[in-house]
């Protein structure tokens, strides 16, 4: 079967001949003006995404780890501890270290993937650091409802609130846009995100103060662009006018991608509740989705890697990558800073794998994903169950 169809790939950018062309046109008028960085571009796609956002102020920098570390730069967490959650990117703790602060990490709730209020109170009470604020990150584009119940909990103990939304363009809690909830979000637009411009970053924010702090920061700390004293310990984090004109052109079909991603997930939902096996992470009521992930939490009997290498093998289908494979606690970079297990982030770290999702994937695409997931699942190899083996081979695992 994997031979007679072309494979479907974990991610796959959305770049159609509208796009080149004026992607094209926009790189062609920058390398006439020679407004390279910070110009044009860049102003326009950081309005276009302030407005969408509902915010006052959005800055475009080099990544989405850049706008991290900026936000918490301009937060002032030298020598105090940062909250974050165990399954995330390595980039959220880490832009907490090169920003001067240490990481203290919270377990999540399962059916969401995220902090809740229980779990931030039980990290704020096992760890005796002086803690400056809260890093709430938005897995697979899901918006928690917990996400006011955070933000109260941070405003009783002075604690700031700022979203890491890298995953979740376009997704919203009853209407509201992620990266609102907070003093700031911030969105990657690496090549696997739902907004793709190869690099990049965007920081949103209703602060002024903050947005003024961020723009020092991603030029060198220099108090002008064409001049001026170095105020802050900046960096180069600027974003070039290439990859904002490519990242306008996506921000400008977000609406598009979304549908047709959503449209995907439905089918998703439809297919897989109730299954033998898997059990989807559905969205809360309230919530609206990007679907930049569609993780399916696994029942531990299954061997995941044996999992997906059935689904590519056997059938084209590579499953999306993790969100994500290891808990950040159990990283060797973060061992002097970990306090202990924290069950729920280690079980669904080891125990989901998320479907491919593309903005422009059909709805054969995704009936053939139901359908490989599915057999595999109910009887296309015994070798899928942990410690089983298929006839005629040796057990692999114990």
């Amino acid at each position: 079967m994997a031979d007679a169809l072309p494979p479907i790939p974990p991610a796959r950018p959305v770049f159609d001949a509208d796009d080149r062309a004026r992607i094209l046109a926009l790189v062609d008028a920058a390398l006439q003006t020679g407004s390279l960085t910070l110009g044009p571009c860049g102003r326009q796609l950081e309005q276009l995404v302030a407005a969408r956002l509902g915010v006052a102020h959005a800055v475009a920098v080099s990544s989405g780890t850049a706008a991290l570390e900026i936000v918490l730069r301009s937060l002032d967490v030298q020598g105090r501890a940062v909250v974050v959650p165990a399954n995330t990117f390595y980039a959220t703790a880490g832009a907490v270290v090169h920003a001067g602060g240490r990481p203290v990490f919270a377990d999540v709730a399962a059916d969401t993937l995220a902090l809740s209020r229980a779990t931030l109170e039980a990290a704020l009470d096992v760890t005796d650091d002086d803690v400056a604020g809260v890093v709430h990150v938005h897995i697979g584009g899901l918006v928690s409802p917990e996400v006011h119940a955070i933000a109260e909990l941070c405003r009783e103990r002075g604690l700031f609130f700022m979203e890491d939304a890298a995953h979740a363009h376009g997704s919203t809690l009853d209407g509201r846009a992620a990266g609102t909830f907070g003093q700031a979000g911030t969105f990657s637009f690496y090549p696997t995100k739902v907004v793709a411009s190869g690099e990049g970053g965007m920081i949103a924010t209703a602060d002024e103060g903050l947005a003024d702090e961020a723009r020092l920061y991603r030029d060198q700390g220099k108090a002008g662009f064409l001049g001026g004293e170095h105020v802050r310990l900046g960096y180069a984090w600027r974003m070039s006018e290439l990859h904002a004109a490519v990242a306008m052109t996506q921000w400008e079909r977000l609406d598009q991608f979304l549908a047709v991603r959503r449209r995907v997930a439905a089918m998703y939902d439809a297919a897989l509740t109730g299954l033998d096996g898997a059990t989807p992470v559905l969205q809360p009521p309230g919530s609206e989705s990007n679907y930049y992930k569609y993780p399916v939490l696994l029942d531990p009997s299954i061997d995941r890697d044996v999992l997906k290498k059935e689904l590519r093998e056997g059938y084209g289908v590579s499953l999306s990558g993790e969100v994500y494979a290891r808990p950040l606690h159990v990283e060797p970079i973060f061992a002097d800073v970990a306090h202990g297990p924290l069950p729920v982030a280690e079980h669904v770290c080891a125990h989901h794998v998320c479907l491919p999702v593309h903005s422009d994937m059909t709805d054969a695409e995704a009936e053939r994903v139901i359908a490989a997931f599915r057999s595999v699942l109910e009887g296309g190899s015994a070798a899928v169950v942990t410690g089983m083996a298929a006839p005629g081979t040796a057990g692999t695992h114990a």
